[in-house]
């Protein structure tokens, strides 16, 4: 590990038009910088099995996988910062804010909740046991101990961890959806792939299942001021009785997801006509633009709970965070 970031893993094929390992290299990112993986060769910077250092002639066949660190270029930081809130010899729990990432990925490596605590706790083994959303802020559980890191894991593929989130959306359905009759529990099949931005519901048996609570209702933020002369805006559906008829009413909601499909929380608020405010994918996919840190996504991973799988006690943790558009 470098930096707090693992080196990267490469396949080498079994056959092809390739001498060398180095070619093989050219031959996927030559274009990008030929002389830097010529220097990387060169200096050894690139292994084998057994972290052998292979040298510009190393045969292709000599090994099935290699390993070597990506170059980064310099990343600007995120202004927002981690709390922790419990450390032991087998678990970390920190509150994760908004707009981090939990993992390296894209043009986010440094800048992740995991290489920074990596970094600045000096522990090269921690490993998230779940994931949040870049733009979901709240309890995040990470394993400090190798040893012990499958003992947690396996509550997680057994569904023995419960998990609570918070959400801040309108207090009633867009127009086109049914009035909704709180607690409500939304069943249906989710998809994801890597290729595409958003999660898509599917025919199918249901795989992702959400409870979901309005805790309770508030005023909206009043809309800015038209020009002068535009017409004013129509009066909400949802509008606040007595008032000037212009702030809609927004509520609190309690998710309670009894599933891990990506996306899930934000597509299941989503199809009730109750997008959670400030999500930029659901209902609708805004244009790409630059992180507004002042108007993040009103999700929140208040709390989670579960029995300890090493001392066989049951345990919560809770977030100290609260959604800025929360009343």
């Amino acid at each position: 590990m470098r930096d707090g970031v693992n080196a990267t893993r490469l396949r080498l094929p079994d056959e092809g038009p390739w001498d060398t390992a180095m070619d093989y290299m050219m031959h996927r990112w030559g274009h990008i910088d030929p002389q830097g993986i010529e220097d990387r060769f060169d200096a050894g910077e690139i292994v084998g099995e057994a972290g052998i250092p292979l040298d510009r002639a190393t045969p292709l066949r000599n090994h099935t996988f290699i390993w070597y660190y990506r170059t980064l270029p310099p990343e600007l930081r995120i202004p927002v910062e981690l709390n922790i809130l419990h450390q032991d010899e087998h678990l970390l729990v920190v509150d994760k804010p908004h707009f981090l990432p939990t993992t390296p990925g894209g043009t986010y490596i440094q800048e992740s909740a995991l290489v920074r605590l990596r970094n600045q706790l000096d522990l090269p083994d921690l490993i998230p046991m779940h994931r949040l959303d870049r733009m979901t802020a709240g309890i995040l559980l990470l394993s400090t101990n190798p040893a012990t890191r499958g003992k947690y894991q396996v509550l997680f593929e057994k569904r023995q961890v419960q998990k609570e989130y918070e959400c801040v959306s309108a207090a009633a359905p867009a127009p086109g959806h049914d009035a909704v009759d709180f607690p409500v529990v939304v069943r249906n099949r989710m998809t994801k792939s890597r290729s595409y931005l958003l999660a898509e519901v599917i025919d199918g048996e249901p795989n992702a299942e959400t409870r979901i609570e309005r805790l309770r209702t508030f005023d909206g933020p009043a809309p800015e001021a038209p020009a002068p002369g535009t017409p004013a805006p129509p009066m909400p559906a949802d509008a606040l009785p007595g008032n000037d008829g212009t702030a809609p009413r927004r509520a609190l909601y309690r998710l309670e997801p009894h599933s891990g499909k990506t996306h899930q929380l934000r597509v299941h608020m989503a199809s009730l006509g109750l997008g959670i405010v400030n999500d930029a994918f659901y209902p609708e996919l805004l244009d790409k633009a630059p992180d507004d840190y002042s108007k993040p996504l009103q999700l929140l991973a208040r709390g989670i709970r579960f029995v300890d799988p090493i001392n066989g006690k049951p345990v919560e943790y809770r977030s100290g965070l609260e959604l800025s558009e929360a009343r």
